[in-house]
Order: structure tokens, then sequence, then C-alpha cells
């Protein structure tokens, strides 16, 4: 990467998801992930020295994982700019806090800021009649549709048992998911009859549980593996390629018997072709 371009990336990037979100997502993609010995050199030059540079050098190798994390409230209807600013604000208050002497990697004690402030905000923003106001009600808020173990309404004993985990009454735990149930007229609309998706702050909920650094590494592997089989498909005979993407790859998928007709060879012959074509795109997805 050129000088210039580094320079437009890094006051892309500072300026925050105000202009270009894919421009914004694509430059913190490629600010570098810091090894644990850049980390802890950074966060003693901040802490010790005063370093703001170090600061900002933090900040921006860990914007991505904020934008992770924030991509998982979609569902919520806020705009993703938005959950991402407030993550982005979570992020520097875990930097000013963040004690490297506990021997913990920054991104592991930053997911509780991270989540703390795009909570915050979704509390104040998803509906206009506000559905948490207590410490235990947004506890119950975030975690209630987690405990459920179906998308039925909880029985009695359910409910009780929610209620001791998360440590208020069965009643407050009833009201709540009331409140989750409801809708708002105008800013949680029913889809229209003929619309396959619904795009309702009430459809779709946060992974709560994920770890940034591990959606990071899923994706880079499923990027990865896709590319390995797709080069991989390029390599084997056009007959191979046609039997394989008509089994495997297609909705309309044939049987052994159909391709064995119309290549006029058995079903058995056809199976084993099968076979060594994708033994061959596994050797080159663990490759």
């Amino acid at each position: 990467m050129t000088t210039a371009l580094a320079t437009k990336n890094r006051d892309l990037i500072l300026a925050g998801p105000v202009g270009s979100l894919d421009a914004y997502i694509q430059a913190v993609g490629s600010v570098p992930v810091l090894s644990k010995e850049e980390e802890r050199e950074l966060a003693i030059r901040f802490h010790e020295e005063e370093d703001l540079d170090a600061a900002r050098q933090l900040v921006l190798a860990h914007l991505r994982f904020v934008v992770h994390i924030a991509k998982g409230y979609l569902g919520y209807g806020l705009p993703l700019n938005d959950l991402i600013q407030e993550g982005n604000v979570g992020l520097m208050k875990a930097v000013k806090r963040f004690d490297v002497s506990y021997d913990v990697r920054l991104v592991s004690f930053a997911v509780h800021w991270i989540r703390a402030e795009i909570h915050e905000f979704v509390l104040k923003n998803w509906r206009i009649v506000k559905v948490a106001t207590t410490k235990a009600q947004r506890k119950l808020f975030f975690n209630l549709r987690k405990s459920k173990q179906s998308l039925a309404w909880l029985s009695a004993d359910e409910t009780q048992a929610v209620a001791d985990d998360l440590g208020v009454t069965a009643a407050e735990v009833t009201e709540m998911e009331k409140r989750l149930s409801s809708r708002d007229t105008l800013f949680d609309p029913a889809p229209d009859a003929d619309d396959d998706h619904q795009f309702t702050p009430a459809a779709y909920l946060p992974a709560a549980n994920a770890d940034p650094a591990t959606l990071v590494e899923d994706e880079d592997w499923h990027d990865d593996a896709t590319a390995r089989v797709a080069s991989a498909i390029d390599t084997l005979d056009e007959r191979s390629r046609a039997i394989v993407e008509s089994r495997w790859l297609t909705e309309d998928k044939k049987t052994l018997h159909e391709l064995a007709a119309e290549y006029g060879v058995s079903a058995e012959r056809i199976r084993q072709i099968e076979a060594a074509a994708i033994k061959k795109l596994r050797t080159a997805v663990a490759a």
C-alpha cells in the first residue's frame, strides 16, 4: 500500500462510518492485526508515557472487531453505522482502561465495553416505549430470547427458571416477554403479503455469544476454502466437473442412474468418478 493510500485509509477510519460504510469497513479490515507483543508494547507506551499515537494504533487495529460485533445487532432495525459508532466509543473506553498486567488480549477485554455502549444505544432507540429502564430489566431484555427454548410462550416452570437464572421476578419475565412480542404500528410493521423477508426489530436477534475473533477467523477460512474449491473444480476434467456439479452444485440434482444413462456407463462407474473428484476437492481445501 502506498503512503498516500495508507494516509487516505487512516483518515477515513478516524472519521468514522459517516460517508461510505462499505469503504469504511474495507478500510478497517485492511489494518493489520497486532501480535500480543505489539499490543502489550503499545499499551505500556500509552499508559506509562501517555503516548496518544500508541492509543490510536490500538484503536485502529481493533475496529474490525467492532464492526463484527455491531452487525450482530442489526435485528433491532437501527443503522449499522450508528451501531459501529457506539461500539467505537466502547472500544476507546476499553483502551483507556486496559491493564496489561492481567495478561489478556485487548479484544477479550474490550468486548464488554463495546457491547455495553451498543446495548445502551439499542435500549434508547429501539422503540418509542422503552422496554427496559432498570439494570435488572436491561439484563432481562438482552437475555430473555437467548434463554427461551423455542418460539412458543414460556410455561410457568420455564418462566420461573428464567427469573431465577437472571435474578428477576417471574412477573418481570412475563411482562418483558409481552413487550418483546408486541409490535409498534409504525416502527415495527408487519411485512407485505408478497414480501419473503421481514426486516423488523422483532424478526432478528443478535448472536450475543459470538466471539469477534472467531468470526474473523471463520470468515477468512470460508473465503479461502471457497477460493480453493473453485480453483480445484477448474482442474477437473470436463466429465468429472459436470458430474460433481450435477450431483452437488445444482438445485435439481441428478441421480447416479440418470448420469449413467447420460454418459453410457454404469452407475458404479459414475460413483467412482464422483468419489475421485470429491477426494481431489477435499485435498485442495485441506492443503
